[in-house]
């Protein structure tokens, strides 16, 4: 065999392990990069549904709370109570007005379905007359989809939903009946987090057995006055970029809230 043979043959060897290399070098960056988001992206939805109890919590009680629980327990078995306000202005003998706010209780839920639940309302597009629904009370609805039917200024138009979820009411609407532009017509139910999740669970980081998310909730005084506060941090970043001793100044862990500042934004938002 020549050596210009020889050449050629250890040539094209070394260009496919080149290649073998280079492409299973850009498939594992690929890999790594979907494993890293689609990690994140679990533990941004732990970090919101945390942060949603935290917030109930602190409407029910007053105060955050870094127990973790106290937290479990309350989205077991806490109340929520459902409040009306309302103002009346009175006059003082000496002239001036001065307001009541008056807030009653007007009904209590679940502490969980104030935190898994989300109400929407199918609110009337247009003024015009009523036809007919195009829906059923139980049955899901989505964007965009034909709710009801109704004519305005003799031409019959049909509203098309801007909200999804589950219809759990709808207001009695007879055919030729006078429907007002925004007023509502049906009742949504959408879950804003997984409802079938184990409470138990919600202190740890996904994919972390035994691993909890850092949380600590107090009250700091801020220009004299104390306010509550709430910090809850993945202490395990998926991605290397987020670990606190990152060269990468601004990634750091995720992570909800602050120790010094009045706020629950997370800062993946």
């Amino acid at each position: 065999m020549s050596l210009n043979r020889i050449l050629s043959i250890v040539f094209l060897i070394g260009s496919i392990i080149l290649a073998y290399v280079l492409i299973n070098g850009i498939k594992y960056d690929i890999d790594l990069e979907k494993r890293i988001s689609q990690g994140e992206a679990k533990i941004i939805e732990r970090l919101k549904l945390i942060r949603e109890a935290e917030i109930v919590y602190q409407e029910v009680n007053g105060t955050y709370t870094s127990d973790w629980d106290k937290l479990i327990s309350f989205i077991d078995t806490g109340k929520y109570y459902l409040t009306e306000k309302s103002e009346e202005i009175v006059t003082l003998e000496y002239g001036a007005d001065s307001v009541i706010v008056t807030i009653d209780t007007i009904g209590v839920i679940p502490a969980k379905q104030r935190i898994f639940e989300e109400t929407n309302y199918v609110l009337a597009g247009e003024t015009g007359l009523f036809i007919e629904y195009l829906v059923e009370e139980g049955k899901n609805i989505v964007i965009n989809q034909n709710v009801y039917t109704f004519t305005k200024e003799g031409r019959k138009l049909t509203y098309k939903a801007s909200q999804e979820g589950t219809i759990v009411d709808i207001t009695s609407k007879s055919s030729g009946e006078d429907v007002e532009k925004g007023e509502p017509l049906i009742e949504l139910k959408k879950f804003k987090f997984n409802p079938n999740i184990d409470i138990t669970q919600i202190p740890y980081v996904p994919g972390e057995k035994d691993t909890k998310f850092l949380i600590w909730a107090d009250e700091v005084d801020k220009s004299g006055v104390f306010v509550d506060v709430i910090e809850v941090i993945n202490p395990t970043p998926v991605d290397p970029s987020r670990k606190e001793d990152s060269e990468i100044r601004n990634r750091k862990p995720l992570r909800f809230g602050s120790r010094t500042d009045v706020t629950t934004s997370g800062n993946w938002e």
